[in-house]
């Protein structure tokens, strides 16, 4: 039995003695479950039952973790010790997704993480800032129009459209401008796939096999419409590295980046799992930063004096210009430290499963190979007992007190742990910036809310986001 995740010894508890909430014949917890908030019901069941419990998903079982030092060994344990679920690749592969980095395990995972790591290495990321610059001058502009209309902005689609634009960019070469066009076909596309591989991870009976609804028929056509896309992407990138060999050696993107390390002698991998990477990264590039943007946007629009801070720090940085350079972006200390305080509360990934790959143990619990492992990323970073003021947005804390910020790097972990820490983290604080350079200095801030002015619900389809969240600008003097 392995003991790489934790170094205590004695008597291990099992499965069964483990405490939990009461489950039915058959289905177990399933039924109980309600995926699109189950990062709460598991956060309530935290406190109710303490940080290691038992859940049964029908014939899954589930050890439920809300202990960040044990979540930190487990993700910290991967690939070796846990994989990604079974369950995740199997109603991936059935939708018709090809495995990308995000969902692939094993030797698979070590060879496409090389490629994608030579793609997203931050000499190349800086190249393609130009082109990020031109996504955010035609946010600006879309929202200088609103703003001049006195017009309500609906955040995540325009975040998405924002993210949708700068990862096509960035990472494939292409201009699909939806920003200006309002052409988001790609989007719509895209918005279907989170939410039903999400839905079908839960579901107690695969009843699309059997009795396709509008929504399966509707997915079955937006992923072959994304294939086609996909493929379309790569075949442009092929025919750029043939016309200038040139880009071998400086990669205009990093799909061309990720086609050059595919192509080096023995790296065992073809187009099909570029075209997965180039997938993923639609996927998790589109979502995961437009709704941190978005819960970024709302907690500031709710602590006047930080969003002033923020404000005060753009204009000098910025100085007379209207967005900032590389080294600009650099500086914006205080930004980016928002960003990491608004990760720590409403992070997009709260729920972080895993699948044991041998037997091993989890702290003080036997961990049979199969068994599932959920880490509720959240828990430990909201409690009072491991950080002060822990329910409290305060950005401070991520730049004063050393020892503070430490603690607070230590339990939030929104971009993940160890070898399986996402490889986009930097791209992605980048866009944040970005956006919200480009927000502050062009624009103040009239009114971030929701239809019944409660603060926004949150909405779990892989991704967490705000629900109903707009917003009204006037234009800054």
């Amino acid at each position: 039995m392995d003991t790489a995740t934790s170094p205590s010894v004695g008597a291990l508890r099992q499965f069964d003695d483990l405490p939990g909430p009461r489950g039915l014949p058959v289905f177990g917890n399933l039924l109980q479950i309600d995926s699109t908030r189950v990062h709460q019901q598991v956060e309530a069941w935290c406190e109710a039952f303490g940080p290691v419990f038992k859940l049964r998903l029908g014939k899954r079982r589930v050890v439920v973790v809300g202990d960040h030092e044990l979540i930190t060994a487990v993700l910290r344990d991967r690939p070796d010790g846990f994989r990604r679920t079974q369950r995740l690749e199997e109603v991936g592969r059935e939708m018709g997704l090809v495995g990308g980095l995000f969902s692939v395990n094993g030797e698979v995972w070590k060879r496409q993480r090389r490629m994608v790591m030579a793609g997203f290495d931050p000499v190349h990321v800086k190249r393609y800032y130009p082109a990020l610059l031109r996504v955010a001058e035609r946010l600006v502009g879309r929202w200088q129009r609103a703003a001049r209309q006195d017009r309500r902005i609906e955040l995540q689609a325009d975040l998405m459209r924002f993210t949708v634009d700068a990862v096509a960019g960035l990472a494939f070469g292409e201009d699909v401008n939806t920003l200006q066009s309002d052409e988001d076909v790609i989007q719509q596309h895209l918005n279907r796939i989170f939410p039903m591989l999400f839905k079908r991870m839960f579901s107690p009976l695969p009843t699309w096999r059997w009795w396709p609804r509008g929504e399966d028929r509707a997915l079955a056509h937006s992923v072959a419409a994304i294939d086609v896309a996909v493929q379309g992407f790569i075949a442009q990138a092929r025919a750029r590295l043939s016309a200038d060999p040139g880009l071998r050696s400086a990669p205009g993107n990093l799909l061309e980046a990720m086609l050059v390390a595919a192509d080096e002698p023995g790296s065992g991998i073809d187009d099909a799992q570029v075209a997965g990477n180039v997938l993923t990264m639609l996927l998790a590039g589109e979502d995961t930063t437009a709704n941190t943007l978005a819960w970024m946007i709302w907690l500031l629009s709710r602590h006047p004096e930080a969003l002033a801070q923020a404000r005060a720090e753009v204009d000098r940085v910025l100085g007379d210009a209207a967005l900032p350079d590389l080294a600009q972006l650099g500086q914006l200390d205080f930004v980016e430290a928002c960003a990491h305080e608004t990760m720590r509360l409403r992070p997009v990934a709260p729920i972080n499963t895993m699948q044991a790959v041998h037997d091993t143990r989890v702290g003080d619990v036997a961990v049979p190979a199969g068994t599932l492992v959920m880490g509720v990323m959240r828990h430990d970073a909201v409690s009072e007992r491991h950080l002060p003021g822990a329910a409290a947005f305060d950005p401070q804390r991520w730049l004063g007190d050393a020892k503070q910020a430490g603690v607070a790097k230590r339990l939030s972990m929104p971009f993940g742990a160890g070898p399986r820490i996402c490889p986009g983290r930097y791209l992605a604080l980048m866009e944040i910036k970005l956006a919200m350079a480009a927000l502050l200095r062009h624009f103040d801030i009239a009114a971030v809310d929701t239809p019944d002015g409660q603060a926004p619900r949150e909405h779990l389809q892989l991704a967490m986001g705000p629900v109903g969240l707009s917003m009204r600008l006037r234009l800054r003097a």
